[in-house]
């Protein structure tokens, strides 16, 4: 045996012999035959499996069987996949031994989520303590002590103003205090427009894109609105399709989670259609102050304050813990979301509240959004530069700002990945999870990948373990 021969191995992998008898298909068949290969030690830790159109070609399989197979086993931990390195049989499994009646040890499932890719959340360890306690302090010592009893539903005044400025001055809305509403964030928002049953701001029914969270379809659904998912290509929510929607409800800025802002051929074409429809758009404006490789997009809310209610709040820029937002309302609709509002119960913290206005006034909101925005980029930055090196094939999409990436898969392969993610420890979603279950849109295989999430110290480590889950070329 010649070491040119030995390289030629290492390079396509081992010959096998894999009988596949077992019931339940060609798929469950394979991976019986190659879990007990390695079981029994004929496959020993280490070893490079073919790739899959040699083993496929071998077996007389569908290539597709052998990929599913091979991300099956990488899930329950019996094999790795890296790219460059191929498929393995995993470190740390040992074969049955035959002349002792110990148990085999099988791959153990990691507990809770060791790397933290979910979407959504900021960097919990970078909150502005020390900012933040000086804006408490200063709100408190200031605060008249009227501010401690009954108060306005609309929210404390100093902190309308000082969003009233802020949004004009980052994000281009066209509003005055009076016509801007404090909450608790963007689900409280959407209960006090809709309501339940016909006590509602707005009815339905009402246009969504075809791919958002499922948490706010169900809140819509329990309140008895019917929704319309609307197609998305790669210019944004198809709104050509509306009819006779009283409302929609859009990402313009960029799309959650795919990606990318509303064309502003299509910002246009939704004003127009609010006009003559008497309708209105609902704007989720949730991640507007991070964007990276373009100018800002300006709020839609700018072409018609009269068509589009601005929805805001800090969970992303700040945390989500502080549960406050803001709707930006046309005037017509105030008064009847204070009355849905309610006495009291519904109100934001006025502690918070007086910080968040001494925050934003006196600059030390803009500092942090500056500071998270550097940061985020380089993390972005990571993430490209990891999968160019070790998963060329995988496609990050709608990059250009937000705090997550679409990693886009092989068709066939957002199962697997997610269910190897869950097994190697790393809490992250799979683009299906977020697909209306009436959209007629194509369903594409992807990953949404939040890099904002993983505390500092944690996110290389984070980073190589979702590469070695990614599925191979």
């Amino acid at each position: 045996m010649t070491d040119s021969w030995v390289n030629s191995a290492e390079r396509i992998g081992v010959d096998l012999h894999l009988e596949l008898s077992a019931p339940g298909g060609r798929r469950a068949a394979l991976t019986g035959a190659l879990r007990e290969a390695v079981r029994s030690g004929r496959l020993v830790p280490g070893t490079r499996l073919p790739p899959y159109r040699s083993l496929a070609a071998d077996l007389g399989v569908a290539r597709n069987t052998v990929a599913d197979a091979y991300a099956e086993l990488v899930a329950e931990g019996w094999l790795t996949a890296r790219q460059g390195s191929g498929t393995r049989v995993a470190m740390g499994v040992e074969p049955l031994r035959r002349d002792v009646r110990t148990p085999v040890r099988t791959p153990a499932r990691a507990r809770g989520p060791r790397h933290d890719l979910r979407q959504g959340a900021p960097d919990a360890s970078a909150f502005p303590r020390a900012a933040w306690s000086a804006s408490y302090r200063r709100a408190l010592r200031a605060a008249p002590s009227e501010a401690f009893g009954p108060g306005d539903p609309a929210g404390r005044r100093e902190l309308r103003e000082a969003l009233a400025e802020y949004l004009a001055r980052a994000r281009g809305v066209r509003t005055e205090p009076d016509r801007i509403v404090v909450c608790s964030g963007f689900a409280h928002a959407l209960r006090l427009l809709f309501g339940a049953g016909a006590g509602g701001v707005l009815r339905g029914p009402l246009g969504v894109e075809s791919y958002g969270l499922g948490f706010h379809r169900e809140l819509l659904a329990t309140a008895g609105v019917p929704t319309t998912p609307l197609p998305l290509d790669e210019d944004g929510a198809r709104v050509e399709e509306l009819g006779r929607e009283r409302a929609v409800l859009l990402t313009p800025a960029h799309q959650f989670p795919t990606g990318g802002p509303l064309h502003p051929e299509r910002r246009a074409a939704v004003i127009d259609w609010a006009r003559a429809r008497e309708a209105v758009v609902l704007e989720d404006d949730y991640d507007g102050e991070f964007r990276y490789d373009r100018r800002p997009v300006g709020a839609l809310q700018g072409l018609d304050p009269e068509r589009v209610i601005h929805l805001g709040s800090v969970s992303k820029s700040l945390s989500p813990a502080l549960r406050l937002g803001w709707m930006v309302l046309p005037e017509r609709y105030v008064e009847p979301v204070l009355a849905a509002k309610g006495e009291r119960e519904a109100w934001a913290g006025v502690p918070d509240q007086l910080a968040l206005a001494d925050f934003v006034v006196s600059g030390s909101y803009d500092r942090h959004v500056r500071r998270m925005r550097q940061r985020y980029r380089r993390r972005r930055d990571r993430l490209v530069a990891s999968l160019a090196a070790h998963a060329p094939h995988i496609r990050a999409t709608g990059i250009a700002a937000g705090l997550h990436a679409v990693l886009r898969l092989p068709p066939g392969t957002e199962r697997s990945t997610v269910k190897a993610a869950a097994w190697q420890g790393i809490a992250l979603d799979g683009l299906a999870a977020f697909r209306h279950p009436r959209s007629s849109m194509t369903a594409g295989a992807g990953l949404v990948v939040g890099y904002a999430a993983a505390a500092e110290h944690a996110y290389d480590a984070a980073l190589e373990a979702l590469c070695g889950v990614l599925p191979p070329e």
